[in-house]
């Protein structure tokens, strides 16, 4: 029985778990957690849209750029312009009276 669950020298086996694991063990808790499952669908609903647009109409799905640095600034800087494009639009969708 032991020569089917391990093939070591000393008849042993070692199960290695990365030092982070306790902290994964802990998110995946909260993931199944009933409390946790609203957040989770209005993350789906908002950041993941943000994301798919960003690859389909801002073209981040294809690059002709080479290079990390070039192509973070690329992607930094099409943030920059849709921050910018959200806070427009936020300040001209109510006007204020003087």
């Amino acid at each position: 029985m032991i020569d089917q669950c391990t093939q070591s020298m000393n008849k042993q086996k070692m199960i290695q778990r990365p030092i982070w694991q306790d902290y994964l063990d802990v998110a995946e808790d909260l993931f199944h957690n009933y409390e946790m499952k609203g957040i989770y669908e209005k993350c789906k609903e908002t950041i993941e849209h943000v994301f798919a647009d960003a690859k389909e109409k801002h073209g981040m799905r294809w690059t002709t750029l080479k290079g990390l640095k070039i192509l973070s600034m690329q992607v930094m800087l099409t943030f920059a312009a849709l921050n910018l494009k959200k806070l427009a639009s936020w300040t001209w969708k109510t006007p204020t009276m003087a």
